[in-house]
Parts: structure tokens; sequence; C-alpha cells
């Protein structure tokens, strides 16, 4: 009877959530009944995607992940929480609805961007990292760039969600050299198949590297590559190195997708 209940409230919710945000509400597959809706607001956006598991919502919460690549670690965080909150004051009942509004009200009170020099963060998501070795995507690494003393080096996989990106990020970090990295700056391009055609899931991250992790996601988007995780990790070597580091790191960047052989899939 749960079942039949679920199954209800899915499509009544459904049917809001497409009279209410029309275009912005995305289709991406019917059969595992997965969504996406575009929230714009303050000139920035956030693309939420949902999927309804059967026993959602009288047993448990939608999955969900989003894409806000302008976004910094702190702010996601924050944004997670709060969504979090959202779920536990409704359990039971449908939330999206909410979560939508409640990333609206957070867009709306962002003000204009300034530039901050980012503390070195632990890790960006908490996970069991008892789950890294179950189906962690294979990952790549290339060769390291040296210059005055800093070095570099890229590491890529093939991804298709974000359960992959984080099982890759955390599989990374079991390694002590590149735990220990100064900085592990990473881009992430999924292309997501859906109804009225198909959506790029997509972010990045400066681990402190101020531009780099949006320069990494920039190269992402001009190679076209879908699919597709890199970290570039920096060991900094005591000398400053002005806009070559760039250099290095979009070197670092192409090479190893394309010894990944991934450049262009």
């Amino acid at each position: 009877m749960d079942t039949d209940d679920n199954l209800t409230k899915q499509i009544e919710e459904v049917e809001a959530l497409t009279s209410i945000y029309t275009d912005d509400f995305i289709i991406d597959s019917e059969t595992h009944r997965s969504y996406s809706i575009k929230i714009k607001d303050n000139n920035n956006e956030v693309i939420l995607s949902v999927t309804m598991p059967s026993n959602y919502p009288l047993q448990a919460p939608p999955k969900y992940e989003f894409s806000a690549p302008w976004m910094d670690r702190k702010a996601k965080e924050n944004l997670r929480y709060s969504l979090e909150e959202v779920y536990l004051e409704n359990i039971g009942e449908t939330v999206i609805f909410q979560w939508v509004e409640k990333i609206r009200e957070t867009l709306q009170k962002i003000k204009p961007h300034k530039e901050v020099k980012k503390e070195k963060a632990i890790d960006v998501e908490t996970l069991d990292l008892s789950q890294l070795e179950i189906n962690c995507p294979e990952i790549t690494h290339g060769e390291v760039i040296i210059d005055r003393k800093s070095s570099f080096q890229g590491h890529a996989a093939e991804v298709h969600s974000l359960d992959d990106v984080m099982a890759v990020l955390f599989k990374l970090k079991q390694n002590k050299k590149i735990q220990n990295a100064t900085h592990n700056m990473y881009a992430y391009r999924i292309e997501r198949q859906a109804a009225k055609g198909t959506t790029i899931l997509q972010d990045c991250d400066d681990d402190g590297e101020s531009h780099a992790g949006g320069r990494m996601l920039h190269l992402l988007q001009i190679l076209d590559q879908k699919n597709t995780l890199v970290v570039v990790s920096r060991w900094y070597g005591g000398i400053q190195l002005g806009p070559d580091r760039f250099r290095h790191i979009n070197n670092a960047t192409r090479q190893v997708i394309q010894q990944a052989g991934l450049l262009k899939k």
C-alpha cells in the first residue's frame, strides 16, 4: 500500500513542479524518475538534479546532486546542510519544491563576488572511505611536470555521476603524497540524457589555487569533454611561478585526458 501511496505522491509532485517551473523543469528519465530543475537568480544559476526512489516520500528522501561551478566549497556545504534541514523538517512529505525555493532563497542572499583567499580545506564531502573500493572508476595518472621545484601532475577518470566524482576524489586522497599536495584542484563535466535533449552537469574547485579550477573547467568546455573528471595536484617548491603555473595546470589537464583516452570522447 505504501508503494502505491508513494507513487501517487510522486506523480502529483511531478505534475505540480512541471506546472510551476515549466521549461526550467526537465525530465531526465521517466523510467528512473529522474528530473532536473534550473534555478536562476541574481545572475547565478544552480541545476538541481533529483531521483525519486520507490520509497520516496514516505520512507526516504529523494537522491539529489546540484551543479554550481561558480559557487565556492563553503557555500556548497552550507547549501547541502540547508537542504538536509528542509528534509528533516518535512520527513514523509514531498520536498523538492521546498528544496528549489531554498536554493532560490540562497541565491537571492548572495552578494556580488569578492575575491578572497581560501584556506586549504580537508575534504570536498563526507563519504565512507570503505565504499571507495566499490565502483570506483579507473584513474589514469599523468606525467609529472616540474618547474622551479614545483611539481604538477594530472589525474583523470571517466565519470557518469556525482558519486563517481566523489569516489575518485577520495580514492586519490588515500594516496598520502596526493593528499599532502599543496593544491588538488579539479573540474568535471557529465552528460545527462533528458527527454528534451542532453544537459551537462559540471563543476570545479580551486582548492586554494585561485581561478585554477575555473580555468580547468573552461578547457574541458573548449575541448567539449563529456563524462570526464580531471584533478591536478601541485606540490609547491617555494618559488612563485606567477602565470606559468596556469600553463602547467592546463598542460597537465590536457595531457592526462589524452593519456586516459578520454580526449573528445
